[in-house]
């Protein structure tokens, strides 16, 4: 018969990767996107030359989407995976 080996169990306890402060920056980011959507919502029925909805709509969902939430992204925490 061949020798059976023992192993270790080890248990592996698993710990979510994003912080509370990722989440914040998150929360913020879905709200700025928002609220440039509600700003485009702006010129719908009053005309296509509404100022809010033709110039300031846009940088709002740009500042969200390519700002706030990869900046909620890559800001995690600094602690080195060398276990």
């Amino acid at each position: 018969m061949a020798k059976t080996a023992q192993t270790k169990k080890q248990k592996v306890s698993w710990v979510h990767p994003w912080t509370s402060k990722q989440f914040m920056y998150l929360g913020i980011g879905i709200a700025v996107i928002i609220v440039g959507f509600l700003l485009l919502a702006t010129g719908v029925g009053s005309g296509w030359d509404n100022p809010l909805a033709v110039n300031v709509a846009p940088v709002v969902l740009v500042i969200g989407y390519c700002v706030v939430v990869p900046w909620a992204i890559m800001s995690g925490s600094k602690k080195s995976d060398q276990q």
